[in-house]
């Protein structure tokens, strides 16, 4: 079964707490603290494959986690790092985290890609020494790792794209370039999902055709078979669009097609196009030529008009031929492009700066350095909260917090950090 799209959990470990221990415990300024640090929690790293095909797996495991990091031990032994998951997906997917961000776009074989990070491992007490603090009381939590909702969707990649409607050939076509065997027969809908095949052109050059099922009017609003397969589309760099050479009406086929494809979220029918009318055997040449001309006032003069018999193979030579070159030219227009680009410049807040805000005498910190500090303190611990109150005073944030009228007693809680100070 092609499996098009599932919603996981992804949950990056938690890095691993530091260690608060002294060397004699019961000579604690004779001794020195000699606890380690936290080892790193593991990332989560996707892997584009060839050999992976759908993402059906993923329909029963809803919640992909990596490794946690190990806590720091005595003697300052760092914790051990956790393993990072490597998680195999095919070729194509495409993976959406929160608010439909792409944190990946595999489109190659063998691509990785970190989709989500391991939480840091918290400092032992060992790494708070220094000439006037000989024996520190504080160490550090480890911090969480990344989670949320993801996405994954399986697009296929395609070099070109059999698009038209039910019983245009699309299937007969494909099956007679390519090694693929679709299901074929005469009636419409008889393609129920998207068929591959790799043609071979020449010696030297072979593509991937996408034989996306029929399209009727209003698909790309969900009719029919809806828009499913219309993303399938979209990442083919070439469309041939295949008509019956016996339609009633050859032009308002064609339109009713390149309507869906304009209608569709990304207008494909800007993509490049060669539209070929299918089934021409036994036709006489004169009426060929005349629905050629039809196309070609409705298409406009550049638009490129073959006609063909996929079941006797007439003109699918000639097809194969004009594909490659079309598709020849995309590629070098795509190298040129690369290379024109000017890079974006962005102004960006840096990790130092901070928010104090009040809200029914409650005082809410955001800044991502702070909150950072907040998540690795040990609220347990006095002396780490001492620690976070220091760095609050030489970041500002106390004078902020002093400045908004904060009075004794008064909670402080961290964005996206579960405890809080009392001032």
């Amino acid at each position: 079964m092609f499996v098009d799209k599932v919603n996981v959990s992804i949950k990056a470990a938690k890095g691993g707490d530091g260690k608060l221990s002294f060397r004699h415990e019961k000579f604690i300024n004779r001794g020195g603290p000699d606890g380690g640090d936290g080892g790193k929690g593991g990332d989560i790293i996707v892997v584009a494959s060839n050999n992976q095909n759908t993402l059906a797996d993923f329909r029963y495991k809803k919640q992909i986690t990596s490794e946690p990091g190990g806590s720091g031990e005595k003697r300052k032994r760092h914790g051990k790092n956790g393993n990072n998951l490597i998680v195999k997906l095919p070729v194509g997917t495409i993976i959406y985290g929160p608010k439909n961000q792409i944190l990946a776009d595999l489109v190659a074989d063998g691509q990785q890609e970190v989709i989500a990070k391991g939480g840091d491992g918290g400092f032992g007490n060992a790494h708070f020494t220094s000439s006037t603090r000989q024996a520190p009381r504080v160490a550090e939590k480890g911090e969480p790792g990344e989670e949320f909702e993801a996405i994954f969707e399986l697009k296929m990649i395609a070099d070109i794209g059999l698009v038209g409607l039910p019983n245009a050939g699309k299937s007969t076509l494909l099956g007679a370039i390519s090694n693929a065997h679709p299901e074929i027969a005469n009636y419409p809908f008889t393609t129920l999902r998207p068929n591959l095949g790799v043609v071979d052109i020449d010696k030297t050059h072979s593509v991937l055709v996408a034989d996306i099922p029929g399209l009727i009017e209003g698909a790309s609003k969900g009719k029919g078979l809806g828009d499913e397969f219309l993303r399938h589309v979209e990442r083919t760099k070439l469309l041939i669009h295949l008509i019956d050479a016996y339609q009633d009406d050859i032009t308002g086929a064609y339109k009713t097609i390149q309507q869906e494809l304009a209608d569709y979220v990304i207008n494909l029918s800007r993509r490049p196009q060669i539209i070929a009318i299918n089934k021409i055997d036994g036709l006489d040449e004169d009426i060929v030529n005349d629905e050629v001309q039809k196309l070609r006032k409705a298409a406009g003069q550049k638009a490129k008009i073959m006609a063909i018999s996929a079941q006797s193979g007439q003109g699918t030579k000639e097809l194969l031929r004009e594909a490659q070159k079309m598709l020849g030219t995309k590629k070098k227009q795509a190298e040129k492009n690369r290379f024109e680009k000017i890079p974006i410049i962005r102004l960006i807040k840096t990790d130092d700066s901070w928010k104090v805000t009040k809200t029914k005498g409650v005082f809410l910190v955001k800044g991502k350095k702070i909150e950072r500090f907040a998540r690795r303190t040990d609220f347990d611990n006095e002396a780490g909260i001492q620690r976070l109150r220091d760095i609050m005073r030489k970041m500002g944030i106390m004078h902020e917090l002093e400045r908004k009228k904060i009075k004794p007693g008064d909670k402080i809680f961290f964005s996206g950090v579960n405890n809080y100070l009392t001032f």
